[in-house]
């Protein structure tokens, strides 16, 4: 049996940092105190001295591209690039072609990820307008959440059919996770854009195009239906000052029965990085003013939103160099998101137990994932070690995702990942990935 014992660590979890040794053995801790000492000679030994070590991060939204859309991202490739961003169990997203409507199409993926992943997985089951009776079938112990698209996105997915929406709310006990954007008022908004400025709208145009207004008129109305319904409702990707009045701060977690997320991305980038970035900063929905980023920041901080998460979702290069109406939105994310974090962590805007809750605790609150998310003994050995004062620059020598780009080119983070633990493998250490794996399928405690 593998055995690890991670010594000087500063342990965060459970909102405090400590110091203290860890002990694993196979993919389990046994031990979490001051000083551990080897209770074999085969024992590998991590000095973490001046490094924090934090539990891995659970990402609830990414979109890894298999099957079908491979030439875009493959579940090895983008897993590859989530173990060297410290992010070691995901959650992936159901527009894929096929999509993931039905069992089998699910099992494929599960499949695939057994094969290939590098982190933990699970996989969204995908809600349409008419496989109801597919979805009750579904076995809500291995899969975290039924994705309904509220707005359209890459894939047609559109659940546009109110009392199809009704009755999914009314049926599905799991947890679904909501895309929210208006399609009327997007349509409305895009032809005004046409009509002015042709076929080559500017890319700022993008949140004029999905405002703030498409956003709030799906969300407000998919929290009123699960408010009659009683559906447990976790929203996607919040991107507007004006929904955050929509969620409970007061509320504990694991009793909360509307939660809600917010991406790196919507805390990072404003309109103003239109004009630099363009269609790398194009994202649905929209990247929008400097306002609403400063009151998701403060929904963040004062717990309305419940989860940090990336929406990875990568396209070529060449589909990303199009104009506006035919470049695809979306981008990579999975490898920059925990130390963009703790940039924010060096700059005082929040604190590193913070970015720990967001990212690790409670997503494995809110979709019931036992034994994962905190550095306790008896968890699976999920960690990541982190030093915080070891820039490097993000450039494309460095970039795993298959895409070979990121929003983040040309920026220095000043902490850096050196190791990633998968259920006590070491998955990645200083820029090298591991080919060896040791993922598990994730399980949904209900």
């Amino acid at each position: 049996m593998r055995k690890t014992l991670i010594k000087n660590a500063r342990i965060v979890t459970d909102m405090k940092v400590t110091n203290g040794d860890i002990y694993i053995e196979g993919d389990t801790i046994i031990e979490v105190a001051d000083s551990i000492s080897a209770k074999s000679g085969d024992t590998t030994i991590i000095d973490a001295e001046g490094k924090y070590v934090l539990p891995g991060v659970i990402d609830d939204q990414v979109h890894f591209r298999e099957p079908g859309l491979t030439h875009k991202g493959d579940i090895a490739s983008e897993s590859a690039a989530a173990v060297a961003g410290g992010i070691t169990s995901f959650m992936e997203m159901p527009n894929t072609s096929p999509q993931t409507t039905t069992i089998e199409e699910w099992e494929n993926k599960m499949a695939i990820a057994a094969k290939d992943s590098h982190a933990n997985y699970a996989f969204m089951f995908g809600g349409t307008n008419d496989n109801l009776e597919e979805v009750l079938k579904v076995d809500t112990s291995r899969v975290p959440a039924l994705k309904l698209f509220l707005g359209s996105s890459t894939g047609n997915m559109l659940v546009d059919d109110k009392e199809v929406l009704k009755n999914i709310f009314s049926n599905v006990k799991m947890r679904i996770a909501l895309h929210c954007e208006d399609e009327d008022t997007i349509k409305t908004n895009l032809q005004k854009a046409i009509e002015k400025y042709g076929d080559d709208i500017p890319f700022d145009q993008h949140p004029v195009i999905r405002n703030v207004d498409a956003c709030y008129k799906s969300s407000s109305s998919a929290i009123e239906l699960a408010k009659k319904t009683g559906a447990r409702i976790h929203v996607f990707h919040l991107s507007t000052g004006k929904e955050t009045a929509l969620f409970d701060k007061k509320t504990a977690l694991k009793d909360k029965q509307i939660t809600s997320e917010v991406c790196i991305h919507h805390l990072w980038f404003t309109d103003e990085d239109y004009a630099k970035k363009g269609s790398h900063i194009k994202w649905n929905p929209a990247v929008k003013s400097a306002e609403d980023k400063e009151q998701l920041w403060k929904a963040l901080l004062d717990d309305r939103i419940d989860v940090i998460a990336t929406d990875h979702a990568p396209h070529t290069i060449e589909e990303k160099s199009n104009s506006y109406l035919s470049a695809p939105s979306g981008g990579p994310l999975v490898q920059h998101a925990l130390t963009a974090m703790l940039q924010f962590v060096h700059q005082e805007r929040i604190t590193i137990e913070k970015v720990v809750q967001k990212m690790c605790h409670n997503p494995a609150i809110l979709f019931d994932i036992p034994d994962r998310g905190f550095i306790k003994k008896g968890y699976k050995a999920d960690l990541v070690i982190v030093d915080t004062n070891n820039p490097w620059t993000v450039q494309k020598s460095n970039i795993l995702a298959k895409c070979g780009w990121s929003p983040f080119e040309g920026v220095t983070f000043k902490s850096r990942i050196t190791h990633t633990l998968v259920n006590g493998h070491l998955a990645y250490r200083n820029f090298q990935v591991n080919d060896k794996k040791a993922a598990q399928a994730l399980s949904f405690q209900r």
